[in-house]
């Protein structure tokens, strides 16, 4: 008799009738491992594993590109498109770092009037989104949702590396799989970030992502700082950004000091 599976085993009968009482057992202990060998061996061929999702990295020396967004209750839309205003008086500022060379993300995520619990079909509450200002869209990518620092404010910082999830398939595909981090650099206005709360589901706030540059300029105001390249200097952009060092690039950064008033 041959048993399935790679681990089955071939015995050769001879007249069940002279066999003693040990062979027996011993026959019919190694069928019943047999079976359980080649079950498990099916089993193995047939396991589908989780599915690929970021992983929680170190920051990165350098960055390719930056990006911030002023969220508001005023800027959320419902699935349909429809303007559905969030939690009253909420304000968000997500600032965003990307080397899309190494699809790397690092985010600083903080938010003032937001009353969780946080709820969403995604798996967490915090996103990217592709859509255009007014319009919805699908995540692209979730971000662990900010907690009480103590302070008063909702906060999240930290890096992720893609393949990106977000746990939201509507026809069976992940609707962050596939997408990479130059998309958002050749188009930021094309997406939008936000989080959502039970009892603002549609969002709390959101904001369109803007291009900032990446280095930071000292401002010697104790916390704020601003950022500025040589690009923006001939534009005169200067952009604002909460948390500090929330601009700095790590070892690659490029640190302007404000220079003194000329007397």
């Amino acid at each position: 008799m041959n048993a399935a599976g790679s681990g089955a085993v071939h015995l050769q009968d001879s007249d069940p009738e002279h066999w003693s009482p040990t062979m027996s057992r011993t026959r019919t202990a190694l069928l019943r491992t047999a079976v359980v060998t080649g079950a498990a061996g099916a089993l193995a061929l047939t396991a589908v594993g989780p599915a690929a999702a970021e992983t929680e990295v170190p920051e990165p020396a350098t960055f390719t590109s930056a990006f911030t967004a002023m969220a508001t209750p005023d800027m959320v839309v419902n699935s349909d498109g429809v303007a559905t205003p969030g939690e009253p008086g909420a304000s968000g500022t997500f600032t965003y770092r990307i080397n899309s060379d190494t699809e790397v993300i690092c985010y600083d995520i903080r938010l003032t009037g937001v009353t969780p619990p946080y709820q969403s079909p995604a798996k967490t509450a915090t996103h990217i989104h592709q859509a255009d200002a007014g319009q919805s869209g699908p995540p692209r990518i979730a971000f662990p949702n900010p907690e009480d620092d103590g302070s008063g404010s909702l906060v999240s910082t930290g890096c992720l590396q893609g393949p990106f999830t977000t746990g939201v398939a509507p026809d069976g595909t992940d609707t962050g799989e596939g997408f990479t981090l130059d998309q958002i650099e050749a188009d930021p206005s094309a997406f939008f970030t936000d989080t959502h709360t039970a009892a603002y589901v549609a969002g709390a706030v959101r904001g369109q992502l803007t291009a900032i540059p990446v280095g930071g300029v000292e401002t010697g105001a104790g916390g704020a700082s601003a950022a500025q390249d040589g690009s923006a200097g001939s534009t005169g952009t200067v952009v604002a950004v909460v948390g500090g060092a929330a601009l700095l690039a790590g070892a690659g950064a490029v640190a302007l000091r404000r220079r003194a008033p000329q007397q």
